[in-house]
């Protein structure tokens, strides 16, 4: 594939929905330095590493991808299912950091 691929800036922008704050994601942050985010479900690994560099200014070392599938719910006598989600482990380069705690300025 190739890295020089350009996205358009409204796309990047639609591809992160939230960072996951778990008590898994924390435990993963602090072991592996990597950072856990809620995706578009039709979110490619290149448009990930493109939307966390241009949104927070650090540098991407790599992305992981996981799809999850949606439990199960029963409500009386009808079961359901929640929605399947999409997330992206990114790991950041030695030294980069992101802190969600931080108030935004």
């Amino acid at each position: 594939m190739n890295a020089l691929v350009k996205h358009s800036e409204e796309r990047l922008m639609k591809v992160l929905l939230a960072p996951v704050i778990s008590e898994k994601a924390t435990m993963v942050a602090e072991k592996n330095e990597q950072v856990v985010f809620r995706i578009a479900p039709d979110a490619t690994k290149l448009e990930v590493k493109a939307a966390v560099e241009l949104l927070f200014k650090v540098q991407v070392e790599s992305v992981q991808v996981a799809n999850r599938l949606g439990k199960q719910k029963r409500s009386g006598k009808s079961m359901g299912r929640r929605n399947h989600t999409r997330r992206a482990f990114v790991c950041l380069k030695p030294g980069q950091e992101i802190n969600f705690t931080e108030e935004a300025k």
